[in-house]
């Protein structure tokens, strides 16, 4: 099982949702800024550092929003979801295809790693709201 952290930030009624590169895994699909714990690591510092590493912005993490485990066939990821927003800077395209600040009436205009599909369910149903 990997260990992976992802952020769910909001700016006022729109959340950041990153393009997978097209050559990854479940390349092209959307999902939430993040990547894998690394040994040693708290899931809030990983976070911290994927998104540095990944959007060049300093992140404010929060509470937990879920836990999901999703099998792949390629490998099996424990998620966790926290509420996050960027303390500095303004998010730029280092890794991945594309980023967009959606609404919730919009996921479905994205399609999404499957992981995310409990996530988005409880979006939709209004249990993560912008802070």
């Amino acid at each position: 099982m990997t260990e992976v952290v992802a952020a769910l930030i909001w700016r006022g009624d729109r959340f950041l949702i990153c393009q997978r590169p097209a050559h990854k895994a479940r390349g092209l699909l959307w999902e939430f800024v993040g990547g894998k714990v690394e040994p040693g690591e708290t899931p809030q510092a990983a976070l911290i550092r994927e998104c540095r590493e990944e959007l060049d912005v300093a992140l404010t993490v929060g509470e937990v929003c879920c836990r999901v485990v999703h099998q792949y066939p390629d490998l099996t990821v424990a998620l966790t979801l926290f509420s996050a927003r960027i303390a500095d800077g303004e998010p730029k395209k280092l890794e991945h295809q594309d980023l967009k600040w959606i609404t919730v009436e919009e996921i479905g205009d994205y399609a999404f790693c499957p992981a995310d599909t409990d996530i988005l369910k409880d979006l939709r149903a209004g249990k993560y709201r912008s802070q």
